[in-house]
C-alpha cells in the first residue's frame, strides 16, 4: 500500500477554485517535488492560462521541462521567468541549472553569479556558484565562497548539496554534518511505506540496485562484470531499478542479461518506491546517493527492509533511511567510523568493482592524440571540478621539472581549458604543454590511455573510476591519500593492487616522485610492467572473488548479522 499523498488536498483546492492561478502554482510545486514532471507541467500550463507570463508559473514550467531532460525548453521558460522577475534569485538559480544541462556553461555561470549577487548572504547560492566555478576552473573568489559555505554548514544554517561539498577541503565530520542537514528536511516530510515483509525461511535474497547509471555510464561500467559474476552465486536474486532510459549501449545489454532490469525512468518517487516494494526487494543498494540524478526521496520511503549506501557517493549519506555503507579497510578506516551515520560493512578487497572483461584496443598514434612524439606524458582525466589550484600546482611543478613532458587532461566545459592554460603560463609552463582530450567513447578512451606514463591524482576528491581505468590500461596512479572517503579511493586501489609506494605522504613527496619517474624512462617502463603484473595477479580485478565476498556481505546484512568489521 502506498503512503498517503499530501498532494490530494492541493488537488482538491484547485477543484474547488479552478480559476485560482496561485493554487495551480502551489500544486505544480508539489507535483514536481514528488517527481511527477508531467503532472507538474500540466498544473503550470493551467496557471499560465489563467495568468499569462506569471514568472512563478514559468519558472516551474522550466523545472518540469528540466526533469524531462527537455533542456532547451527549460532554458526558454526560465529565461522568460527571469525576464519577468529579474531580481528573483531562485529563478536565476534554476536558470543556471537548465543552462548547465543545455551545455551553455559560461551562461550558467552568469546565472549563478546573478543569483549570488541578488542574495549574497545566502550560502546555498554561494554553494551553487562555487561548485560551477570549480567546474569551469574559474577560481575567482574561491576561498571566500568556500569559507562562506563551510561556515554555514558548521553552523547548521544551510542544506548544501553534499556531493558538491566533497570537493571542498572539509573534514569527515563536516561532511557528515552537511549530509545530515540535507537529509533532515526529507526525513520530516516524506511518508514511509509500511514495514516490508520478511523473507520466507530458505528463500533467495532479493537484492536491488537503484541508479540512473545503468548504461554507458561510470556506474554501469564499474558494476556490469560483477553482476555477471553474481549470476553464479546461489541464493542471490538480482534486480536493477533503472532511473535512466535504455541507451542501446553494449553495457545496457549486458546488464539486462545479468539481472532483471526494471525500467522506472520517468516515474514519480512513490511509483519507483512501489516498484521496489512490489519486487519484494530485501536489500536495496543506493548507487547514486547524493550524486546528480539520484532519488533520495525514494529511499526515504523505505521500500526495502535493509538499505545500503555503496559505490557512487563516496561519503556518508547522513540519512536515517540508510542502514549500512559498504567499504573496505583502506578507504574507510576505523578512525572515520564516528563520522558515518551508517553501520560500516567492509569487504576484504577494494570496495570498487570494475569491468574485467574490457579489451584494450590498439591505441592511435601519439600524434593523433595531440601528444609530442617523445617525452613523458603525465595525465589527469578527472572531471574539471576536481582540478583545484593546489592539485594543478603540484602537477605543473612536475611538468616544469621534467624536460619535454606534457600534462594530458580531459577537456572541460566552457572556457575551462583556456583558464588552465593561463594558470600554466603563470606558473612557468608554456600553454602548449597542456594537451586536452575531448570526451571519448569508453573504448577509444582506454586506447588513448595507453599512451599515458603516469596518472597524477587530485585532492581532496580523488580519481575513482578514472583511477581504475588508468590501472586497467597499465598506467600507474600517484596519489596522496587524505582523511576522507573521497580522498582515499585511489589509495585503496593502489593498496589492493599491492603498490602502496604509489601512495605518498604529501605534496612535496608527490612532486618528487612524479619528477623522479618522469626523468627516468627506464623506471617508468618498469613501473608500468609492475602494474600489468599486479593487475593480473593481485585480485583487484578478480570479479568472481569479488562476487563471493559481496554475496557474503549481502547475506550478513539481510540476516541482521552485519557489524562493523575489517
Amino acid at each position: 500500500m502506498a503512503p498517503s499523498d499530501p498532494r490530494a488536498d492541493l488537488r482538491e483546492a484547485v477543484r474547488r477554485e479552478p480559476r485560482n492561478a496561485l493554487a495551480w502554482i502551489v500544486l505544480a510545486d508539489a507535483e514536481l517535488d514528488a517527481g511527477d514532471a508531467l503532472a507538474g507541467q500540466s498544473a503550470c500550463q493551467q496557471a499560465l492560462a489563467l495568468a499569462p507570463g506569471h514568472p512563478e508559473a514559468l519558472a516551474r514550467l522550466g523545472r518540469a521541462h528540466w526533469l524531462q531532460r527537455r533542456f532547451p525548453e527549460a532554458v526558454a521558460s526560465l529565461q522568460a521567468a527571469a525576464g519577468a522577475a529579474p531580481r528573483h534569485p531562485g529563478i536565476a538559480v534554476w536558470l543556471g541549472h537548465a543552462l548547465e544541462d543545455a551545455g551553455e556553461a559560461e551562461a550558467a555561470a552568469d546565472a549563478y553569479t546573478t543569483a549570488h549577487a541578488l542574495a549574497p548572504d545566502e550560502p546555498q547560492l554561494a554553494a551553487y556558484l562555487l561548485a560551477w566555478r570549480r567546474r569551469l576552473c574559474d577560481w575567482r573568489d574561491l576561498d571566500t565562497l568556500a569559507t562562506q559555505v563551510r561556515t554555514a554548514v558548521s553552523e547548521g544554517r544551510a542544506a548544501i548539496e553534499p556531493f558538491a561539498f566533497l570537493s571542498e577541503d572539509s573534514t569527515a565530520a563536516e561532511q557528515l554534518q552537511c549530509a545530515r542537514l540535507r537529509a533532515a528536511p526529507l526525513a520530516r516530510v516524506i511518508r514511509r511505506l509500511p514495514p516490508a515483509p520478511s523473507r520466507p525461511p530458505g528463500g533467495r535474497v532479493r537484492v536491488g540496485f537503484l541508479s540512473n547509471g545503468f548504461g554507458a555510464h561510470p556506474t554501469g561500467l564499474l558494476t556490469v562484470a560483477l553482476f555477471e559474476a553474481l549470476r553464479t552465486v546461489p541464493d542471490i536474486d538480482l534486480h536493477l531499478f533503472a532511473l535512466n532510459p535504455r541507451d542501446g549501449s553494449p553495457i545496457r545489454h549486458r546488464l539486462e542479461s545479468a539481472a532483471r532490469v526494471h525500467d522506472v525512468a520517468g516515474r514519480n518517487h512513490a511509483q519507483v518506491a512501489m516498484a521496489i516494494r512490489d519486487a519484494a526487494i530485501e536489500v536495496l543498494f543506493d548507487l547514486r546517493g547524493w550524486g546528480g540524478g539520484g532519488t533520495p526521496e525514494v529511499l526515504a520511503m523505505r521500500p526495502a527492509r535493509v538499505q545500503v549506501n555503496w559505490l557512487a557517493y563516496p561519503g556518508t549519506s547522513g540519512a536515517p533511511w540508510i542502514d549500512y555503507v559498504l567499504a573496505d579497510e583502506f578507504v574507510l578506516p576505523p578512525a572515520l567510523e564516528p563520522h558515518f551515520s551508517e553501520t560500516v560493512v567492509r569487504l576484504p578487497r577494494c570496495f570498487q568493482p570494475s569491468d574485467s572483461t574490457r579489451a584494450l584496443p590498439v591505441p592511435p598514434s601519439r600524434e593523433a592524440c595531440g601528444l609530442p612524439a617523445t617525452g613523458s606524458v603525465f595525465c589527469c582525466f578527472n572531471n574539471s571540478y576536481k582540478l583545484n589550484p593546489a592539485s594543478v600546482a603540484r602537477a605543473l611543478a612536475a611538468v616544469r621539472a621534467v624536460p619535454g613532458s606534457v600534462l594530458w587532461l580531459l577537456s572541460g566545459p566552457g572556457d575551462a581549458d583556456r583558464r588552465l592554460r593561463e594558470v600554466a603560463q603563470a606558473r612557468g609552463v608554456t600553454p602548449e604543454r597542456l594537451v586536452f582530450m575531448p570526451k571519448q567513447p569508453h573504448a577509444d578512451y582506454l586506447a588513448r590511455l595507453q599512451h599515458a606514463d603516469l596518472f597524477l591524482d587530485t585532492a581532496p576528491y580523488n580519481a575513482h573510476t578514472t583511477a581504475s581505468d588508468a590501472l586497467w590500461a597499465g598506467c600507474p596512479v600517484l596519489t596522496v591519500p587524505g582523511e576522507t572517503f573521497a580522498s582515499r579511493v585511489a589509495g585503496s586501489l593502489n593498496h589492493h593492487l599491492g603498490m602502496p609506494a604509489m601512495n605518498v605522504a604529501d605534496d612535496a613527496a608527490f612532486v618528487a616522485r612524479a619528477t623522479g619517474l618522469g626523468c627516468d624512462p627506464t623506471a617508468l617502463h618498469e613501473l608500468r610492467a609492475e602494474v600489468a603484473r599486479r593487475r593480473r595477479d593481485s585480485g583487484l580485478f578478480d570479479m568472481d572473488a569479488f562476487a563471493r565476498d559481496f554475496a557474503a556481505a549481502v547475506y550478513s546484512m539481510a540476516n541482521g548479522q552485519a557489524l562493523s568489521r575489517s
